[in-house]
């Protein structure tokens, strides 16, 4: 039996590989771009950054060490110099499928960190592997701009898995469904009419504002914004703010709101305020040919007739007052039941003198 040389013996002591095999090997070297691993080949294994990962920001030497082991699969036994090409990001991205199409099967709720933000929707990285989130999935209501996404952890699961067409759709809108009909549910469960809530402004158009309630939204209507008269929503409301109100009806999954508090309730002291004989002052709030209604407070107005402005003979309100205008009038008449009060800026001016004085007594 003839000797084996040294150089077939040290061959022999190499274990065999061939391209796709996954084997484990141990960190020798590590720079930004590249890492060296023996995996007790007869050549070390060179595994590159665009082989590690699909994150071309990504600097290796953050990510590993000398002496770390990896696995990793193999590319090629033999790159042309020498060295047996490997991957990291494939093997990953195989257990990566596997896992997905487990989630699929499982309709399992996954977790995961937006990689893009692109004009279509979404795309997510789970184990190495894309998956794919259109904007109609993202959310439940149409969002123009996605970039608010960017870097973010969302939940999400797996609803069409096809990894041969590079085919895998995630979808986050029946998540944010369901977490919203439960949210509501519970809403509804502890709410009644009479409650003083807190809520956060969503939405302000020109009839009101509608209020999240933390499950349900409910409608601050403009004539329910306060006691007085609001002309425009938008000058009153910002979005985001967060304010209390008072939960006047509901009617199945409609929400009536109001800041109207019976508590500050001009109406509760007007007949002290407002009894007949005293004088007041007021702002012109809007005219009519008949007369002028005028502002005493917010959610208190009173009519002063045409007849009522001067003793001088007034055609109509608009020819000797104007919107904005104070006043100061005498209270003629008060009905509280019917929440009406009648003014006189005549009663406060002088009669006129008679033509020819009195004789003087001697």
């Amino acid at each position: 039996m003839s000797e084996l040389s040294f150089e077939q013996m040290l061959e022999d002591s190499f274990k065999t590989i061939r391209n796709g095999d996954v084997v484990e090997g141990t960190v020798i070297g590590v720079k930004p771009e590249e890492i060296i691993l023996n995996i007790g080949y007869k050549a070390d294994g060179v595994l590159t950054k665009s082989e590690y990962s699909n994150d071309s920001s990504i600097d290796l030497t953050t990510v590993v060490a000398v002496g770390d082991k990896m696995e990793v699969k193999v590319l090629k036994v033999n790159d042309g110099e020498g060295q047996v090409l490997l991957t990291y990001k494939r093997l990953a991205a195989e257990r990566g499928n596997k896992r997905l199409e487990e989630a699929f099967e499982n309709k399992e709720v996954l977790t995961a960190k937006v990689d893009q933000v692109k004009t279509g929707g979404l795309s997510v990285i789970v184990e190495e592997t894309r998956v794919f989130i259109p904007a109609s999935l993202v959310s439940d209501t149409y969002e123009k701009d996605l970039s608010k996404y960017a870097g973010q952890e969302i939940q999400f699961v797996i609803t069409e898995f096809n990894p041969r067409r590079r085919r895998i759709i995630g979808d986050r809108k029946q998540l944010v469904v369901a977490e919203k009909a439960k949210l509501q549910e519970e809403l509804f469960s502890r709410i009644n009419v009479g409650d003083v809530v807190t809520g956060v402004v969503k939405n302000v158009t020109d009839f009101g504002a509608f209020i999240d309630l933390g499950g349900a939204d409910g409608l601050l209507h403009i004539s329910e914004m306060s006691w007085g008269r609001v002309e425009n929503p938008k000058k009153v409301f910002k979005v985001g703010e967060e304010i209390e109100v008072l939960i006047k009806d509901i009617k199945g999954d409609k929400i009536a709101l109001s800041l109207k508090f019976e508590d500050k309730n001009p109406w509760l002291t007007a007949d002290e305020k407002y009894a007949v004989g005293n004088v007041v002052e007021g702002k012109v709030a809007r005219m009519t040919d008949f007369g002028a209604f005028v502002e005493l407070e917010p959610g208190v107005d009173a009519l002063l007739h045409v007849s009522q402005i001067s003793r001088q003979h007034v055609e109509k309100p608009a020819d000797v007052l104007s919107i904005g205008q104070m006043i100061t009038a005498k209270v003629v008449d008060f009905n509280g039941e019917d929440k009406k009060i009648s003014l006189s800026m005549k009663a406060l001016e002088a009669p006129a003198e008679d033509a020819e004085e009195a004789p003087v007594e001697e």
